[in-house]
């Protein structure tokens, strides 16, 4: 969704900042200033440094909730039959940027829920300080990760609710942006 989302603000005249994981996706709008990074911890610092200077954000990248607590230099070898992996929380991106925004910003937010999906949406949107969130399901056949089209709800801070059918994703971004339009007109 994020490249989808950065190719059709392009188009439209926005100028666009993309902070990208490892991903094996183009851009094609030469407009679109592309900052690939390797790390939550490095999206992290690049998007908080440079929200203040924005108009908005769009935080639809799916950051890991958590993160090893140490790393190997090397391969693991296999050495016994259990490996114990410890997990920390990872630097939450979307609140960080929540809680520095100014009046005259918005934020859009992404939940992909797997239960109680609307509510949990709606929490999240409030707790992150969202405009609005949209909200994706792995219920939905064809959409989502792996796939060119998408199903996705706008749920707005008003308690608004659109679901839309399945699209393509530069369609689904067109309707992400007109919901944006009704933010900033």
């Amino acid at each position: 969704m994020g490249f989808a989302l950065a190719e059709a603000c392009a188009q439209r005249g926005a100028v666009v900042t993309l902070v990208t994981g490892p991903v094996a996706i183009s851009t094609y709008n030469k407009s679109i200033e592309r900052i690939n990074v390797e790390s939550a911890e490095e999206m992290h610092k690049i998007v908080t440094s440079r929200f203040p200077e924005v108009d908005g954000a769009i935080l639809c990248a799916a950051v890991a909730d958590f993160t090893p607590v140490s790393s190997a230099d090397s391969k693991i070898k296999r050495e016994k039959e259990n490996l114990l992996l410890e997990l920390k929380p990872t630097k939450d991106i979307a609140a960080a940027v929540g809680a520095i925004k100014k009046p005259e910003q918005f934020i859009v937010g992404f939940a992909l829920e797997t239960d109680n999906e609307e509510r949990n949406a709606v929490e999240k949107m409030e707790r992150k300080n969202f405009d609005f969130i949209v909200l994706n399901s792995l219920h939905d056949p064809n959409s989502c990760f792996g796939f060119d089209t998408n199903k996705v709800t706008i749920i707005h801070r008003s308690g608004l609710k659109k679901a839309f059918e399945l699209k393509t994703k530069l369609d689904v971004a067109d309707d992400i942006l007109k919901e944006i339009n009704t933010l900033i007109f």
